[in-house]
């Protein structure tokens, strides 16, 4: 199982020859299965003498790759789709093939110096000091829980004790992703939610009101601020300026949320709507979503990173040879900034692709994504039939079929899956059932849009 010999040549090229044709095709949208399905075309797959590699590869490319959605598909405009660069995707083979340990700069520091440049890459858009610096983890619910818990370690740390045993508390939009409930759930904090704009982005009266409405005792509980740089549903951008402030007012830690929305910093037709993000003392952004790199890869980057340290580093006896002198510790060990210990060089093939093509490639690409969801916008301006909610801000566009009930969008949208045309599902706004497409990839076109609204008709 562990030699290498003649039979794992044959399997090698042809996942070489694999992976290669689903880099270079226009990639099937495909739709989900029911296990039933799969199980009568798989048969077992797990058996005690082994199916051998090659056909392995068959049930899995014949049988359970096409039971999945691509997510890089031009017409899949649901949730935050993906496209990730063929550089990128092909250096993810390299990834795995290598081995790489990257929890320590002792076990993979090549790997680790590489990330950083990337992080770098990505707290210079944000404006962020030279210090900044951080982690790659695998997404950014898992990026928001670990800098939640770094604010919380330095309000306690600063408290010298006073509040080690105080239940928490964070001050977030309406419109944040749900992930910061999930992270105040998993740290048994509370979250008090400021009311959003029309538009579902913080706004700054309704937050003077709630810090107005805090009693003592609760302003003593606060340990973040947090905003969103790109809401998930409506790709609406807070007021950062205003959600730095109410940090600086209450002496805490300003995390911003920029999981989908962030990478827009790239593109200097927006870059201005992020006024105050230089600001934060956490900032988050997944390469997988509008950064072209493949799952999963979300980018967590510090003001100061050493306070992150100070909340994640992890104490034990195999351990302490990574850290020994921490008076003079200069080795950048990723397990140290985040709640994770084991981890895969997971930012190396979105380093890889930034290496590749460049950053101005990047900017290009951003800007595209943003030139064809504002002609969007205008395609659904234009259809009598369809209503624009809000001018989109980032490359989200909210609009309503006229009309419609909620069983007719989901008929819709189940109908155009079936076919094979498009992945767009219904979403919610005010109550309301309504469409939302998000454009990230660069290969999709103003026709691929037009094909989609015609079908509204």
């Amino acid at each position: 199982m562990h030699q290498h010999d003649a039979s794992t040549e044959v399997l090698t090229q042809a996942i070489v020859d694999y992976a290669v044709d689903r880099v270079s095709m226009e990639p099937p949208l495909d739709g989900p299965r029911t296990p039933d399905e799969l199980a009568a075309e798989a048969g077992r797959t797990i058996t005690e003498e082994g199916l051998g590699g090659l056909e392995a590869l068959r049930v899995f490319g014949e049988v359970l790759a096409p039971a999945c959605i691509s997510v890089d598909h031009p017409r899949f405009l649901s949730f935050v789709p993906a496209a990730p660069t063929e550089a990128s995707i092909l250096f993810d083979l390299v990834v795995g093939a290598s081995s790489i340990y990257a929890g320590s700069w002792m076990e993979g520091g090549g790997a680790v110096f590489a990330e950083n440049e990337a992080l770098r890459y990505i707290a210079d858009l944000a404006g962020m000091s030279q210090a900044a610096g951080g982690v790659f983890v695998s997404g950014g619910t898992a990026g928001n829980l670990s800098a939640l818990i770094a604010a919380r370690h330095r309000w306690r740390t600063r408290a010298g004790g006073r509040l080690d045993r105080t239940r928490g508390l964070i001050i977030s939009s309406k419109g944040a992703h749900s992930s910061i409930a999930a992270a105040c759930r998993a740290m048994d904090a509370d979250e008090v939610s400021v009311t959003s704009d029309e538009e579902g982005r913080l706004h700054v009266e309704n937050l003077r009101d709630a810090l107005a409405a805090l009693s003592a005792e609760d302003r003593d509980r606060v340990f973040a601020v947090v905003a969103t740089c790109g809401t998930t549903n409506a790709g609406v951008i807070d007021d950062l300026d205003a959600a730095a402030d109410a940090a600086v007012e209450l002496g805490v830690w300003f995390h911003v949320d920029g999981a989908y929305g962030g990478a827009g910093l790239a593109a200097p037709s927006v870059r201005a709507r992020y006024h105050g993000i230089e600001r934060c003392d956490s900032f988050i952004v997944d390469p997988h979503k509008w950064l072209f790199a493949p799952f999963d890869c979300c980018a967590l980057v510090y003001a100061d990173p050493l306070a992150a340290r100070a909340a994640h580093r992890q104490h034990a006896e195999y351990l302490d040879v990574l850290h020994a002198d921490d008076e003079h510790d200069e080795q950048w060990n990723p397990s140290d900034f985040a709640h994770h210990l084991s981890r895969r060089a997971r930012g190396l093939p979105f380093w890889f692709s930034l290496a590749t093509y460049g950053t101005a490639a990047y900017r290009d690409a951003v800007e595209q994504t943003l030139t064809v969801t504002r002609a969007a916008a205008q395609l659904v301006r234009e259809a009598a039939q369809l209503e624009l909610i809000m001018e989109p801000e980032l490359s989200v566009v909210l609009f309503r079929r006229v009309g419609w009930t909620p069983a007719q969008y989901q008929a819709w949208s189940d109908r155009l899956l079936a076919e094979g045309t498009a992945f767009v599902v219904p979403t919610a706004w005010a109550g309301e059932t309504v469409l939302r497409i998000c454009v990230v990839n660069p290969r999709t076109t103003v026709d691929d849009i037009r094909l989609i609204l015609d079908s509204l008709a």
